[in-house]
Formats: structure tokens, sequence, C-alpha cells
């Protein structure tokens, strides 16, 4: 059998008959410590362990939450970031969910959807919507996305944190609508450097009765450059009296998050960048907060074979153009930081169809050989 053929197989393809190659069971470790952070209460779920993984426009779809789920590790997951105004609009006139909640419906819980406009009766009119007619696990509203789109033309996002009584009206309305069912806030430390308002923010999240409040430890003005300022985010717990604070931010490692619960005053972790090409670092940091030893990285061959498994997915979902397309990122992901990355990212980017796709991962993705030759 060729490589090719290999590759196709492994995805699923019938030219060889075989079947696909499910991912190993991780493997069970020992406890080597007694300590582990509480579990997490929001509202009445309970999130074990307390390490969530961060809603991603454009990333964190099905797929990718799938392809977390089967390495395990993580307590609460979360869509794709939802547009509140789209979803209406779609509802009214469509009768069709919005493509974010490709899954929503199907899928293990818990799980939250994150939403984000700046009308309160939207919102809360979506929200009720996922907590009655989704029966998600959490409704969190986003009040931190930096994007232009999505703060100056939609004045939505961090765009509202320079007005904490229009979001206090905003999670009220939420609260209530979708009530049992929890509502979060994740938010940032403040428009800019010389703005920082997240104390203030985080005491209207709380008074306007939401069930837990995440800190990204950038302004808005920072995006994603510099450092998280971990330091601010601790400042917020002690002017918190009965919310949870998860903290978010520069987490790539089991080390790093770790050293986050034992320096810093919060009560759970949120991942994100660090976890698009490593769907495994859930499993990697569940371990160490159980004292147990960190299991190492995949194979690069066990990588690929994930990778393409996430790719089976997306093509299943959305036709074979379409997810290949969508794939081309996620790609790029998975080989990121690896020797030859830059090389397979030139050429993967220009790939179309499935057979192209599946020929770059042959011809190019990193391998083992290229570890021992660099």
């Amino acid at each position: 059998m060729s490589s090719l053929e290999k590759v196709v197989s492994d995805l699923g393809g019938t030219n060889t008959g075989r079947r696909q190659t499910p991912l190993p069971d991780p493997p069970q470790y020992v406890a080597t410590s007694g300590w582990a952070p509480a579990p997490l209460r929001i509202g009445s779920l309970v999130v074990d362990p307390a390490v969530l993984q961060a809603p991603m426009a454009g990333f964190t779809n099905y797929a990718f939450r799938q392809m977390v789920r089967e390495y395990g590790g993580v307590g609460l997951q979360a869509t794709e970031m939802i547009s509140a105004r789209g979803f209406a609009w779609l509802d009214e006139h469509a009768g069709d969910p919005p493509e974010r909640l490709w899954g929503v419906r199907e899928e293990p819980r818990p799980l939250a959807v994150q939403i984000w406009d700046n009308d309160p009766d939207t919102l809360a009119r979506v929200g009720a919507s996922l907590a009655r007619d989704y029966g998600v696990s959490v409704v969190d509203i986003n009040f931190g996305c930096p994007v232009r789109q999505v703060t100056q033309k939609a004045h939505s996002g961090s765009y509202l944190l320079r007005y904490p009584e229009r979001m206090e009206s905003i999670i009220r309305g939420v609260v209530q609508a979708c009530a049992p069912t929890p509502v979060t806030a994740k938010i940032r430390l403040g428009c800019s450097r010389d703005r920082i308002n997240a104390i203030e923010v985080a005491r209207v999240v709380e008074e306007a009765g939401a069930a837990a409040l995440t800190v990204h430890g950038r302004t808005a003005q920072d995006f994603f450059k510099g450092h998280a300022d971990w330091e601010q985010i601790a400042a917020i717990k002690p002017h918190l009296k009965r919310i949870p604070l998860i903290g978010n931010g520069d987490l790539d490692s089991a080390e790093k998050v770790v050293s986050a619960f034992h320096r810093y005053a919060i009560d759970g972790v949120m991942i994100a960048r660090a976890s698009l090409g490593r769907p495994w670092l859930f499993q990697q940091v569940a371990a160490a907060l159980r004292g147990r030893p960190v299991p190492p990285d995949p194979s690069l061959a066990e990588q690929r074979e994930c990778m393409l498994r996430h790719f089976r997915l997306v093509i299943e979902r959305f036709g074979e153009q379409k997810g290949t397309v969508l794939m081309r990122k996620f790609a790029c992901c998975y080989a990121q930081g690896k020797p030859g990355a830059r090389h397979f990212r030139t050429h993967v980017a220009r790939v179309s169809t499935r057979d192209e796709f599946l020929q770059v991962v042959v011809d190019h993705f990193p391998q083992e050989k290229n570890l021992v030759s660099s």
C-alpha cells in the first residue's frame, strides 16, 4: 500500500476497503500527589477539572471540539462565538440555525455557547432559545472580543467595557431569559492600558446575576500582543463575593496551568489558541493538576492521524471543496512549531480538493525523520 493509500484508508476512504482506525484511548496514570484545584461551580453546573476550552471564532466548531473530547481532560467546552443578531435573523427568515451551532443539539454536555451583540432584547431572546431549544449548559456573553468588525462596526464585544451600565442591562436580561441555565461573561482588563476597569466591570457582572466571570489578561488595545497580565486578573478576586473567577491568556503548557493555580487567586482557567493544533493539551493539563505524570505529546505520526480525523469530520459536514478550504488553517495549526512547518503551510494553503490535501500531508507534513535530521 502506498503512503497516499494509507492516508486515504485512515481517513475513511473506500478505495482500500479498510476501516478508519480510531484514536487510541488515553493511557491511565497513577496519582503521585494529592493536590488538585477544587471543581468549578457555575451556578448548578459542576465543572471538573476547572479547565475550560475557550470559544474561538472560526476554530472551535464541532470537529475541533470532538478532537478535544477524544483526548479528554477538559471540564467545559464552548462553541465558536455566535452573533445574536444573525441568529435572530436566521430564526425569523430562514428557520435554519447558524452554521456555528453545528453539532450542538447532539453532542455531549456540558457545553457552553457564547453570544455577542449590544442589544439586550436580542441577546435575551437568543439566550432563551439556546437554553430552552438547544439545552446548552451555559450561555456566555462576549464582552472581550477586540476585533474591529465587532467593536467599531457593531459596538459590541470589548467596546462595551466602556459602558458598564449597558453591560449590566444586557446581563440582567439574559440571566432572566435563560433561568435556570447559568449565564457567564467574558471580558478583558479594559479597552486600553490607560483605561483598565476590570474590577468595576467584575462587580457589575456579579451584581447583574452572572454565574461566573472569565478575564483575559490583556486589554482590547493589546489584541494578542505582549503578555497576559495575571496579576491584574488575580486583583479582581477580592472584589467578587459569590461567583468564580476564571483566568485566560498565554496558557500553552500543563506546567503554566499548574503555576497559575498555585500563584494566583483564581478558581479556574480557560485555554485558547495553544490548543488549536494540540487538542491533547487538555489531557496533559488534567493529569498535571491531579498530580499524575503528564503524558507526552503524541508522535508526529499520531498527530497526523489526529489531523486526518479532524479533516474527515469537516468534509463530512461541509463537503469536499468548502471543507478542504476550511481545513487549511487547522492543518497549519497542527504543524506549528515543528521542523518543516513553513514548507508544509506553503503547500497546504493552496489545496482545494480532498486528494490534494491528502497528498500534501503525505509529502510535506513533518515526520519523525525530520526531527532526527534537524
